[in-house]
Parts: structure tokens; C-alpha cells; sequence
């Protein structure tokens, strides 16, 4: 099934063409960590996690990647704060996004690089900058000229004319132009590390560019995902130490997912209407904030509200007692639910998928199937192969879509039970019916 893509690179959705036929190797911007994280940091946890599902169900080999930004100014000053070392703030923080990521129920990356870990590559690449004459250092500080990128600005549609008359006057002379950023900074303060300029620490912008470079040879990919706000100049700035040095754009298609707005406001720090994954997460439950995430297209914004997300537990519970009660019975019918090898219903649903991550779509294929489950559940002369096949959709379409569920698995004593409460009913003995039926309650089974 052909995948489209809505490229930021050039602006419009394009037929996704791997480099290596069969394989896609995507790269996702990950957090700084000096903190514990915001929703806003888990949409392209889920988005992309989604996409590397739906390749995955496509028979692609996927390489997923997503680094950790263990050196920063904010984890400095959070080290002060807390009166432990940068190093101890980053574990912290890392090991809390793990659990926030676990919990919203997305796959772990198969690499997870950390800047720390990689400071021998950055070095390296930054002095071959230099050495090609698209980089400079003054008094220990290291600059990329962005000059010498003629289409500089091709991501973000900016050209350097406008970005030079936007510019503010920098407090830093020594650099050539104003647009020009810092590939190494020369720093007293904090942990640094020694390089042929000085002791210091590197610029944001190179450190996923080398983290790339590093697990894929020639530090070209398929897909670079991130949030929107990531696109300038993060992401400019990456694309442009690149074609300095390698001659391409990073990646073929640049995918950037939405902001997170709070009561219908965009949110931000300075507002005090920033919402901590973490507490989301353990109020409402993995799910439901999936769900609110995934229920708009990706490139959208997504509101965030508690109103919204009471709903959005309403509306995961129904889908789960419908797979849930579909599951029951076929337990009840000794049917194996451990695999299925006839065709699914899932086509428009994955077409929907392919169709750009059109998750809003996917969903009204899930209902639909949702709706078919509880009509063959209340339809008792139903087939047993229809309720195998509406059920193992379902758990495709969950899947692809990343919720999770824990279904009621049936003893033997429960189906004995069960049948009890059966044949009571059958018999007419209400009071015996009654007492099964509140022990089946209790067991989660009616």
C-alpha cells in the first residue's frame, strides 16, 4: 500500500520513496532534559511512534531514532537548583520522559544517543567545518557561516534578506553576520569538555546532525520528524551544517507535527498554563491522552482540556468494553485468541493512515467496526468466524493506533461459572442466577 506524506521541505504531500528499498530510517528530535516533560513534548512521541507503527505493519524494516540533549544551559542552572551534578539532573529526567513514554504506550527507539556520549564525533565534525572554511572560531567560540548556504531558508521559506532586516543587533561582535550560530561555545561555567578551541560545550544545532551521522553512514535519511517550533532555526540549521559538509538536506521528507494549546490558548510558561506530561498521564491514564492526541490531525493544533479529556475516557471505554465483551465471548466459545491468519478489515483504516496520518479518518474506521462488534455481540445466532474476524480487526486497528488494553482472561473456573449462571437463567432459578451474576461481576466477566 503506497504511503503520502506532507513534506515541510517542499510544502506538500508527496508519495513516500524510501532510500534503501524495503527499510525507512527516521530520526525525532528528542528532549532536553532538565525537567520533568510537557504534553507539548509528547505529540511527536506518539505521531511519530504511530508512523513507525504503520511502516512496521507495511513490512518495512524501520530504524527509529530519537536522541536525548544531556547538556544545556537549563539543565546547568537546574543542577544548581537541585545541588546535584549536570549528570545526575539528566539521568533524572531521562529516566521520568521513559515512563511518561511508556505510559502513552509508544515503542521504545532503537537508538537513543545522548550528546555526552557523542562529544568525540561532534568535535570532529565541527573542525571539519572549519577546516572547509564554513566555520570559524573567535576568542574559543566556534560560528557557522551561514553565508556561504545559498538556500538557506529553504525549510522555514525565509530568505537571508529578511532574516538579516529582522535580525537584533547581537551583543556578540565577534561573530561575522548575525544570522551565523554557534557550532562550539567556549563556557566557565558548568560541565564542558576540552576541543582544539577551548573548554566548552557544543551548539544545540550540531548535536542531532553528528547523532545522525553516527548510526547512519553518510548522515542521510528518510524522514526527520519534531514539532513545528523546531523547524527554525533548529532544524534550518541543521540542514545547512549538512550540505556544507555532505551535499544533501538530512532528510528526504521533513514532517513537523502541531502545538499543544490549554483551554483553547496556546501554552506557554509565561501564561502558567503548561501541563506536565506526568500529571496528565496518571489522572486520565495513558489512553485518553493518547487519544485526545491522536483524534486530531497531526499538523493541526490540539486543545487540551478537562472536559476533553473526560470524554476521551468515555470514548476509550467504549471501544474497550466492546473488544473486551467480543473477547469473553469467543473465551466462552474456547476459541484461540492468540493468532489469526484469515484477512482483516483493517484496509480503509491503514489506507487512512497511509493517507498522510490521517489518524481523524482512522478513527471512523474504528467506530465503524466498533459498531459491527456490538451488533454481532447482540445478535445471538451471529457466527463465531464473524466475532474472530471483528475482533482480531479491532486489535489490528488498536494496535496500529498504539492503545492498550488489558482484557479479561478467563479461567476455567470462570467459564464454568458462566455456564452455571446460563443454565440457571435457562431454568428459570432467579435467585441462583442472581448470586452467579453478582460473582461474574466481581470477576469482570458481565
Amino acid at each position: 500500500m503506497e504511503v503520502r506524506l506532507y513534506n515541510s521541505l517542499t510544502n506538500q504531500v508527496e508519495l513516500f520513496k524510501p532510500i534503501k528499498e524495503n527499510e525507512v530510517s527516521c530520526y525525532v528530535c528528542g528532549p532536553t532534559v532538565y525537567n520533568y516533560v510537557h504534553i507539548g513534548n509528547m505529540r511527536p512521541v506518539v505521531t511519530f511512534d504511530i508512523l513507525r507503527r504503520l511502516f512496521i505493519r507495511l513490512g518495512y524494516k524501520v530504524t527509529f531514532i530519537s536522541n536525548f540533549t544531556d547538556i544545556d544551559d537549563k539543565i546547568i542552572m537546574e543542577a544548581k537548583k537541585e545541588g546535584i551534578s549536570e549528570k545526575e539532573v539528566a539521568e533524572k529526567y531521562i529516566e521520568a520522559f521513559e515512563e511518561d513514554r511508556t505510559n502513552i504506550h509508544s515503542l521504545k527507539p532503537d537508538y537513543q544517543p545522548r550528546v555526552t556520549e557523542t562529544m568525540k564525533e561532534i568535535i570532529a565534525f565541527i573542525q571539519q567545518l572549519v577546516d572547509i572554511g564554513y566555520a570559524y572560531e573567535v576568542n574559543g567560540d566556534v560560528y557557522f557561516r551561514v553565508s556561504k548556504i545559498e538556500d538557506y531558508g529553504c525549510l522555514s521559506n525565509m530568505k537571508k534578506e529578511d532574516l538579516l532586516v529582522g535580525a537584533r543587533i547581537d551583543e556578540n561582535s565577534n561573530k561575522e553576520s548575525p544570522l551565523d550560530f554557534a557550532l562550539w561555545k567556549k563556557t566557565e561555567e558548568g560541565i564542558k569538555f576540552e576541543s582544539p578551541w577551548s573548554f566548552g560545550r557544543p551548539g544545540w544545532h550540531s548535536e542531532c546532525v553528528v547523532m545522525i551521522n553516527k548510526i547512519i553512514p553518510g548522515g542521510h535519511i528518510d524522514i526527520h520528524g519534531g514539532g513545528f517550533d523546531l523547524k527554525f532555526p533548529h532544524h534550518e540549521n541543521e540542514i545547512a551544517q549538512e550540505e556544507a559538509l555532505h551535499h544533501h538536506k538530512i532528510a528526504n521528507y521533513w514532517m513537523h507535527n502541531g502545538f499543544i494549546n490549554v483551554d483553547n490558548v496556546k501554552m506557554s510558561k509565561s501564561l502558567g498554563n503548561v501541563k506536565r506530561a506526568v500529571d496528565l498521564l496518571k489522572e486520565y491514564g495513558g489512553n485518553a491522552v493518547r487519544f485526545v492526541l491522536i483524534n486530531s490531525y497531526y499538523r493541526t493544533p490540539v486543545n487540551f482540556s478537562d472536559d476533553l479529556l473526560l470524554s476521551a475516557q468515555k470514548e476509550v471505554d467504549k471501544i474497550y468494553q466492546t473488544i473486551n465483551k467480543l473477547s469473553i465471548k469467543l473465551q466462552l466459545l474456547n476459541q484461540d485468541l492468540s493468532s489469526y491468519k484469515k484477512e482483516l478489515r483493517s484496509e480503509e483504516f491503514i489506507k487512512a493512515l497511509c493517507d498522510d496520518l490521517n489518524t481523524p479518518n482512522a478513527l471512523t474506521e474504528l467506530y465503524k467496526v466498533i459498531k459491527e462488534g456490538n451488533v454481532a455481540l447482540r445478535n445471538p445466532s451471529c457466527d463465531v468466524e464473524t466475532l474472530k474476524e471483528i475482533y482480531f480487526t479491532l486489535q489490528d486497528m488498536i494496535s496500529l493506533l498504539g492503545l492498550e488494553f488489558n482484557l479479561v482472561k478467563l479461567s476455567e473456573e470462570d467459564k464454568s461459572i458462566y455456564n452455571e449462571y446460563n443454565k440457571a437463567k435457562e431454568n428459570k432459578d432467579y435467585e441462583k442466577s442472581d448470586e452467579l451474576r453478582k460473582v461474574l461481576i466481581e470477576r469482570k466477566i458481565l
